[in-house]
């Protein structure tokens, strides 16, 4: 007796794909649930066991709040707020933005920037971030006015390199971009 196997192999990122991809031919408002899950070769609701819905896609990555945090924390104990923060991106770059995610992480830039209700989440995303970011600077002791000024250059830094590694063309690593980013903000910092 043939069926359907329990459990699928990489199922949320092969409806990541599917969507991105079907959201790019069709276009997002034209795309549903059960056009991705077809497309990915799996149930509807398999689907929704990975998201909550289609925007689920490609705002569901809370991980990278998690991971960003616990880099951060786990920064060497002499580093200032911002080396922190880059201690934080530099795990972002081993982890999700890879060169093997490069032309996905494009593709979700593409989709969002096409729709600006899909701005505008991700623009609340982003404010989250900054508040977690800042969050986990204060817990290494650093002082609010300080931890939220670093949060915010950090978000920044996050948004410059994010937009430079998507960028058409652009071959150079995140973690090489987040670092230069860094130091252009810890320069032009200095020159205030």
């Amino acid at each position: 007796m043939v069926g359907m196997a329990r459990w699928e192999p990489n199922a949320s990122q092969r409806l990541a794909n599917a969507a991105l991809e079907l959201f790019v031919e069709r276009g997002y408002e034209n795309t549903t649930v059960v056009d991705i899950a077809q497309r990915a070769g799996l149930a509807k609701s398999t689907f929704f066991r990975h998201f909550q819905d289609k925007r689920g896609v490609l705002f569901g990555e809370e991980s990278m709040t998690e991971q960003l945090v616990t880099a951060i924390a786990a920064a060497p104990d002499d580093a200032t707020p911002l080396e922190a923060v880059a201690h934080g991106l530099d795990a972002l770059g081993a982890s999700l933005f890879t060169d093997e995610r490069r032309a996905l992480v494009a593709r979700r830039r593409a989709v969002i920037d096409a729709h600006p209700d899909l701005m505008e989440r991700e623009t609340l995303k982003g404010a989250s971030l900054t508040a977690s970011i800042a969050r986990a600077l204060a817990e290494r002791g650093v002082a609010g006015p300080v931890a939220e000024a670093a949060a915010q250059l950090g978000a920044l830094v996050l948004k410059w390199t994010y937009e430079r590694w998507t960028g058409s063309g652009n071959e150079d690593g995140f973690g090489d971009l987040a670092r230069q980013a860094v130091s252009d903000v810890q320069a032009a910092v200095l020159e205030v």
